[in-house]
């Protein structure tokens, strides 16, 4: 978590227990707020990464978050986690693909395309191969060389088909998994355009569906 004035970060905190997540939140939100001499109600937005990502963390911090919007009458700013970690890449490449580790032998990620100020993305955020998401990002930006950026670069570089793009001289750069003050960020930013969500609206991306859904989906007829 990370808890911003003016968009700039004022404290953080990171989640490096092995507490579960839910009982750990409101205790550290709490205390991360006494740090700086704020209390919930003083706050004026909330962002949050409503995917895509684990189903429990995603479903713990969107739920805490439309309580806590519910509440206080506050809106919500809603980023994406691959988003958030396109806009840390360097370099001055006109593509760049962000990805993370989905297990299973796949990735969440996206393609976009870098504007004066921002990124935009190109077509949908995906769980999907290694492979094919190199092919597919490849593809998309033709001849041009694109910046890949991951939190866990190993989902990718340790497939035959970024050999290839080595060649090309391409690197994965690796940022830190630790989003919140990016996220906060990007939240702030969408403050000021008055791009906020309601509790009501807010909605995960989940992207891939639960296992418990795939069961149910995947299950054989009754007889």
């Amino acid at each position: 978590m990370a808890i911003l004035r003016d968009g700039e970060v004022l404290q953080t905190v990171a989640h490096e227990t092995t507490e579960d997540y839910s009982s750990w939140l409101l205790r550290a939100v709490n205390d991360l707020l006494k740090q700086v001499c704020v209390s919930l109600k003083d706050v004026d937005a909330y962002a949050v990464a409503a995917g895509p990502g684990s189903f429990t963390g995603v479903r713990i911090a969107l739920t805490t978050v439309k309580a806590w919007s519910e509440v206080y009458g506050r809106g919500i700013a809603v980023v994406s986690r691959l988003e958030a970690l396109g806009t840390q890449a360097s370099g001055s490449e006109p593509w760049v693909a962000a990805f993370l580790d989905a297990r299973r032998g796949q990735v969440f990620g996206a393609l976009y395309t870098r504007l004066a100020e921002r990124l935009e993305r190109v077509g949908d955020e995906m769980v999907i191969s290694p492979e094919k998401f190199i092919s597919w990002a490849v593809e998309q930006s033709g001849a041009s060389a694109i910046r890949w950026v991951s939190a866990d670069p190993a989902s990718l570089n340790e497939t035959p088909a970024w050999a290839v793009r080595r060649t090309r001289g391409e690197t994965v750069e690796t940022v830190s998994p630790f989003l919140a003050p990016v996220i906060g960020k990007m939240g702030y930013q969408l403050a000021l355009a008055k791009r906020l969500t309601s509790s009501m609206e807010l909605d995960a991306n989940y992207i891939r569906r639960s296992d418990a859904e795939v069961s149910w989906h995947d299950r054989p007829a009754s007889r």
